[in-house]
């Protein structure tokens, strides 16, 4: 039997992680880890993915960093929390100069 389109797809148990910060609708950034980009930037849009971000729809990926397991990447993500936002501002400037 196939498999229904609307599971989730499990990830290999050493996928990388990466470390994102988004910027929502109103301007604020989210910081957060994943191993799917993809399916975490549909989810953080339908709503279902952190109360923070679910009235703050849109959101897009502004700044990815791949850091390779998931405790060096929870490591990151508390070290890109504490960054003041003009400093979050730098690095998202600094990231769409280089892919544009």
């Amino acid at each position: 039997m196939p498999a229904d389109s609307t599971e989730p797809q499990s990830e290999p148990a050493d996928a990388p992680y990466y470390v994102y910060i988004m910027e929502c609708s109103d301007g604020s950034f989210y910081v957060g880890i994943t191993n799917n980009l993809d399916r975490r930037l549909r989810a953080h849009n339908e709503g279902v993915a952190s109360r923070y971000t679910r009235s703050r729809r849109p959101v897009k990926i502004r700044y990815q960093e791949l850091c390779g397991t998931r405790s060096q990447a929870l490591i990151r993500e508390c070290a890109l929390r504490l960054l003041s936002r003009k400093e979050k501002q730098v690095l998202v400037g600094k990231a769409m100069a280089n892919s544009g």
